[in-house]
């Protein structure tokens, strides 16, 4: 008897067996009794043994599939994935599916139904229903072939059914190959000698796998590089995958990519229904597209036959899984393109120092594009003292004056600040009192607009207390500036201008932010107001100024990658001023002009940075030069996490390497989320293959413990947030 082993969508590091009574593969899809209801797991092998008596063993109710779902290196790379991030396998899969697969949808396509004539159908007389004027239309136009079926009510085809003239046929369209009618347009675009080299060289290796990195300044042409190799690979009749960090950049790439290529493109993230979502699942599994541009999930996605992964933007933390299954989608990219024997290429401004390390040390490719492409030049930067100045909602009157400026001349100013409504805290002027959400412990964002104040840590609304609970006041006041805010202020200030805020609160509803992007399209004066959804990958051709708000916050942290994510963000935003001919100017408001990240980005720029914090970095041993993993712990009294956290310590000081460094248990940088008090434990070793050899063998150790099932617990390997 064959004994298949299940995986289940559940937090635990085991397989269930089963019955196989009747054939199957590893990969497939089965429903099986678990407990009192019935569930979806997937065969992860099939053998004739098994820890339990054979007798006891439940059989296996329904095999889904008749193939396996996942393709051969998709399954390599999960399994490869599972064990690399400590992720029970079950989960692993159901994550990488469309959520209506996971419910037990065939993974097919839907059938289309449609009306056909019966052979009595064909001969009938039309004059038989000339008191049935509908159903007698009806009738010719099936003979003609002219029919819509929405003209007709499903009453009319009803009655010539039970006539038995017409009959219901299903069918499943057949795949449509796109390579047929691929072409591509010529671009109006002259390539330089540094865009033309990068091209070259990766065209001359598509048939093996290698590592890109092309690194560009802002505004150097990398999506042009793009599409000039993509054109190289769908030109093989092999599909693409394009991914890049938010669903925000998805419409414009979108649009670049349709105006130069005759070939389906989709779109895949999160904004998408799920019939939406498994629709172009299924078009990659059968070749029906050639590129999909998507998110970090569109990973996954079953291509029949990938050419080519490129990475957008590949040093965003977006990238990285931060709930559940804590995945890196970058560098998961590069393990399926070794897997599929393909090219990726990392695309950048602002490399990462992990990927600017290996491209130190050869392990990826590094391409240059160090000129903006066309007439543009790099903007102007300077810093702007705010010490002892006035301001009104984070604006001093310097930048006011420079924004009137731009104005005048109808241009286009982005104004930004990472701080979404109207004020991140609402405060009691008389006693002191601030607006807290006690699930979190953490202040309140007040919203004036929707007037409401929501955590922006568990999403929890309230309303607007009318008076302190406290002390009775009404004397309650926003403290802090957000989007809202200057939103507002800009429009006291220039009454006549359009101004846009972009940010989450704006943008949420489908097709917000295309209505958005298109209206700054339209050129004239015009004011961006935005978060960092502003700041990535978008060319706004008319903006000439640029003005970062409030950014000090981001200088003095307690996670040594802030100052890494400050300079990227910040060689971003600035790089939105003077994409074009109009020459560009960046201002940045700043209590602390002298501070040396400052000086070094603004004289030297984001390499030089680089390459000082990697000789920082390799100094203290920190990653890219050794390797990290955070034990997270979770529970609601405060009492079962610390402990748990410590007793892991504790097995790590007899059973771990001598060089293991650990620090903790400590709190979480947000102590409580959500009603959870969280504390961690972080791990460092110079070798990874040792850490996660005692990884492998400390999870089968806290399988036993008791413990386990009072606390959410968590590994985090290569963590971004410490």
């Amino acid at each position: 008897m064959f004994i298949a082993h299940i995986a289940l969508p559940l937090p635990l590091y085991q397989l269930f067996d089963y019955q196989l009574m009747t054939p199957a593969e590893v990969g497939m899809r089965v429903k099986v009794p678990f407990g009192k209801r019935d569930a979806i797991g997937i065969i992860v092998s099939i053998d004739q043994h098994t820890n339990f008596d054979i007798k006891n063993l439940k059989k296996i109710t329904a095999i889904i599939d008749t193939v396996p779902l996942f393709t051969p290196s998709i399954w390599q790379l999960l399994n490869w994935a599972a064990s690399y991030y400590h992720y029970p396998i079950g989960e692993v899969l159901f994550h990488a599916m469309p959520t209506l697969l996971r419910q037990g949808r065939q993974a097919a396509k839907d059938e289309i139904k449609h009306w056909q004539l019966t052979e009595l159908g064909q001969q009938f007389d039309l004059a038989l229903l000339k008191r049935a004027p509908k159903q007698q239309l009806l009738l010719s136009s099936l003979k003609n072939n002219t029919v819509q079926e929405n003209d007709f009510g499903a009453t009319i085809y009803y009655e010539l059914h039970k006539k038995k003239l017409i009959q219901q046929i299903s069918y499943r369209p057949d795949s449509v190959k796109w390579q047929i009618n691929f072409s591509v347009n010529c671009s109006p675009i002259q390539l330089n000698k540094e865009q033309s080299y990068a091209i070259n060289t990766i065209n001359e290796q598509t048939d093996q796998f290698g590592v890109f990195l092309l690194e560009g300044v802002t505004g150097s042409g990398k999506t042009e590089v793009y599409l000039n190799i993509l054109a190289n690979v769908l030109s093989t009749g092999k599909q693409a995958l394009v991914l890049v960090p938010e669903i925000s950049l998805t419409p414009q790439t979108i649009e670049r990519f349709k105006q130069r290529f005759n070939a389906p493109i989709d779109i895949l993230h999160s904004g998408l229904t799920d019939k939406e979502r498994l629709r172009v699942w299924l078009q990659s599994k059968n070749d029906e597209n050639a590129i999909i541009v998507g998110t970090r999930s569109s990973l996954f996605s079953p291509f029949k036959n990938l050419g080519m992964i490129i990475i957008d933007e590949e040093h965003d933390s977006s990238y990285k899984q931060q709930e559940g299954w804590r995945y890196h989608a970058r560098d998961l990219a590069i393990m399926r393109a070794k897997i599929e024997n393909i090219p990726i290429l990392l695309g950048s401004a602002t490399p990462s120092l992990e990927t600017l390390k290996n491209a130190q040390n050869h392990k990826y490719q590094l391409l240059q594009l160090t000129e903006r492409a066309g007439n543009a030049s790099l903007a102007k930067q300077s810093i702007l003292d705010i010490r002892g100045l006035p301001l009104i909602a984070g604006l001093s009157q310097s930048l006011v004056d420079q924004v009137k400026k731009h104005l005048s001349n109808n241009n286009q100013v982005m104004l930004f600040l990472n701080r979404r409504g109207f004020s991140p805290q609402l405060l009691c002027h008389d006693c002191g009192w601030i607006a807290e959400c006690p699930r979190c412990e953490h202040p309140y964002t007040y919203h004036q607009k929707q007037h409401k104040l929501s955590c922006h840590h568990c999403d929890t609304p309230r309303s607007v207390p009318e008076q302190c609970p406290k002390c009775g006041s009404t004397h309650l006041i926003p403290i802090g500036v957000g989007t809202e805010q200057l939103e507002k202020q800009l429009e006291i200030l220039f009454p006549n201008i359009k101004i846009s805020r972009i940010d989450r609160d704006t943008v949420s509803k489908k097709g917000a932010l295309n209505n958005y992007l298109y209206n700054i399209q339209q050129g004239g004066a015009h004011i961006l107001v935005g978060t960092q959804i502003l700041a990535k990958g978008h060319h706004f051709p008319e903006v000439t100024l640029v003005g970062i708000i409030d950014v000090d916050g981001a200088l003095f942290s307690s996670d040594f990658r802030a100052t890494e994510r400050f300079a990227q963000l910040y060689t971003q935003v600035s790089g939105r001023a003077g994409r074009e001919a109009k020459a560009g100017e960046v201002i940045l408001q700043t209590y602390h002009p002298d501070h040396p990240l400052l000086n070094i980005l603004l004289t030297k720029g984001y390499r030089a940075f680089a390459n000082a914090t990697l000789q920082e970095r390799q100094q203290t041993q920190l990653p890219p030069f050794s390797y990290q993993v955070l034990i997270r712990a979770a529970d609601r009294n405060n009492c079962y996490a610390p402990t748990f956290l410590q007793r892991i310590h504790e097995w790590l000081k007899e059973n771990g390497a001598p060089e293991l460094w650990q620090l903790g248990p400590i709190p979480a940088n947000q102590p409580k989320k959500a009603d959870y008090n969280r504390w961690q434990l972080l791990l460092q070793h110079t070798n990874r293959q040792l850490l996660q050899k005692i990884l492998n063998q400390l999870v089968i150790e806290i399988g036993k413990w008791s413990e386990i099932s009072k606390v959410r617990w968590n590994i985090d390997i290569d963590p971004i947030d410490n």
